[in-house]
């Protein structure tokens, strides 16, 4: 399956949430929907989860118009959705049920999900007894109750621990695996970076930056370098660069244990090396940067406007 969003514009009144933003995701692999807090994220899945229409542009799942319930999604939004004062057992059947499940087989795969998310033991439990980690692996298993072929997480990993996330991991590469199709959204970007080949990151409803994560580290680390000394502190070694290298590269950024450069020109490099070594800079590392999703998303989206 390949599921594409083209030129999607969203208004409440006359605020436009969503500038005609488009991206694609296709079975066994999964999408990094990425953006700050007010970007146009939740009203994107709401459109794909048919909560709402957009007022312009597509949906296609497969070339053809995108009709949500002829497919199986199973969605985890970030706010809690079950019911605090009903047992984990009761409301997961219901919910199985209701999502066209027999009640053998909501029953089956309840117990089975339960059993997978390491919480079958509170399956006759009331689900406000559970600790916020326990509660939210109940709502992974409810999200893969009916064998969805689409798959939304939004904030999955949101209260749990390092081994319980480690469990949540293991479970979403599985999906991509089985051929799921799948759509992260997190601020976690180091989680988005171990599950997702493509990203899409929104700004204030605007498409910022979409395509395969690799290729956009690549280019965002094309003219860059990163350098760190054995003796020098990444302050005092910067000050040195841009007394005596300012014709050749422009320091960046300086971190704890590095200093990042931009070169001037392609094809600095090797003249930054030799000058480097002329001038007797005892260096630890140097090579080229490769930029986390982290350092890409503060870059496209950090602004405060």
């Amino acid at each position: 399956m390949r599921l594409e969003v083209k030129n999607l514009k969203k208004n409440f009144g006359e605020n436009e949430v969503l500038h005609g933003i488009s991206f694609s995701v296709e079975s066994g692999s999964a999408l990094g929907l990425l953006g700050r807090n007010g970007a146009g994220k939740t009203t994107t899945i709401r459109i794909l989860m048919d909560v709402f229409k957009g007022d312009s542009g597509t949906v296609l799942m497969d070339g053809k118009p995108f009709v949500p319930r002829e497919h199986q999604i199973g969605y985890l939004p970030e706010e809690r959705g079950l019911y605090p004062k009903k047992t984990v057992g009761e409301q997961l059947l219901y919910l199985g049920m209701l999502r066209g499940l027999s009640a053998r087989e909501a029953k089956a795969n309840m117990k089975k999900w339960l059993e997978r998310m390491e919480v079958a033991q509170y399956e006759n439990r009331k689900l406000e007894t559970l600790s916020k980690g326990n509660q939210q692996k109940v709502q992974l298993a409810q999200t893969l109750l009916c064998n969805p072929d689409i798959i939304i997480l939004d904030e999955p990993f949101s209260g749990l621990d390092p081994v319980n996330s480690q469990i949540l991991k293991d479970v979403i590469k599985e999906q991509i695996q089985e051929g799921r199709l799948v759509i992260f959204s997190s601020h976690q970007m180091s989680y988005v970076e171990e599950f997702c080949e493509e990203i899409a990151i929104l700004n204030h409803g605007e498409l910022v930056l979409s395509g395969n994560l690799r290729e956009i580290k690549r280019e965002f680390g094309r003219d860059r370098l990163v350098l760190s000394s054995l003796e020098e502190e990444p302050e005092e070694l910067s000050r040195r660069l841009k007394d005596t290298f300012s014709d050749l590269l422009e320091v960046e950024k300086v971190q704890k244990d590095r200093i990042i450069i931009r070169k001037l020109q392609p094809e600095n490099k090797p003249a930054i090396l030799k000058r480097l070594l002329e001038q007797d800079v005892d260096m630890e590392f140097f090579g080229m940067y490769e930029p986390s999703l982290n350092d890409i998303f503060v870059e496209k989206a950090g602004d405060e406007a």
